[in-house]
């Protein structure tokens, strides 16, 4: 009898799916029932609640954990100076937590638990998570600029020196490049992140029909698979954090225009 081919679906890890049902959990036309995403919500919350606690331990000597807190905490805070100044201090608490939350998604999203039974959800791959972390960063730009420098701050849509007659042609375009922002800063995350959970699940059903498909098949598709699977995995861990670093570069980046305009 053939082998029975895989039944892989690549895009059945990204759906969301309520714990318990979902009946019962209406309110104001709305489902409201707790779902696999913010379950793993809720676990990176507590993940990088338990790492910040453990680096506020102020030992003389610090440990390796408190050192590596204070060593991403240094990170951030010298992007930010980098990038807007000694006034960016005030904004290390929200980018650092954006950062670190964005980086342990990304990472436990990546964690083998399926071969115990658990299979983890990457939440940053749905743009109605990473759309909203893009909206409160853009919403932060907004009321800083406008708290700080009133009406002035539509200032930033028309760069300095440009000559009068171009402020005209100028100005909307600026004006729609900075709205699409948060799009854009949203998008770019949910795209890295999905495509590459989308390439695992491919290969994975490569691997598992070649090695149905008998000795031969697994030497000729399922072993390239593998070690191409084993390169993917090593690549996602390096975009899983660099994803969480331009996330993070670019906010520091749009608020930078909110303090100093141009």
């Amino acid at each position: 009898m053939a082998a029975e081919q895989a039944k892989v679906d690549p895009m059945y890890q990204f759906t969301i799916q309520p714990l318990g049902g979902s009946e019962g959990w209406e309110l104001a036309g709305y489902n409201i029932a707790f779902t696999n995403s913010a379950l793993w919500m809720l676990i990176t919350t507590v993940v990088l609640f338990v790492f910040v606690l453990g680096g506020m331990q102020r030992q003389l000597v610090p440990g390796r954990w408190q050192m590596m807190v204070e060593t991403f905490t240094g990170f951030i805070d010298n992007m930010l100076e980098a990038n807007i100044g000694k006034a960016g201090r005030k904004y290390v608490p929200y980018v650092f937590s954006l950062f670190m939350f964005i980086l342990f998604a990304n990472l436990l999203g990546l964690l083998p638990l399926g071969i115990v039974g658990v299979h983890p959800f990457t939440f940053t791959s749905h743009f109605t998570v990473t759309g909203v972390l893009a909206i409160i960063s853009f919403a932060i730009v907004l009321i800083v600029g406008f708290w700080k420098h009133g009406l002035h701050f539509f200032s930033l849509f028309v760069p300095h020196g440009t000559p009068l007659p171009m402020i005209p042609v100028i100005a909307p375009i600026e004006f729609i490049s900075f709205m699409v922002r948060p799009f854009s800063l949203g998008l770019r995350l949910f795209v890295a992140m999905m495509a590459g959970h989308v390439l695992l699940e491919v290969l994975s059903s490569f691997v598992i029909d070649g090695t149905n498909a008998g000795v031969l098949w697994g030497g000729i598709v399922g072993l390239p698979s593998f070690l191409l699977m084993v390169g993917i995995c090593a690549l996602e861990l390096l975009v899983a954090g660099i994803q969480a670093y331009v996330f993070a570069l670019l906010t520091s980046l749009y608020i930078n225009d909110a303090e100093n305009l141009h």
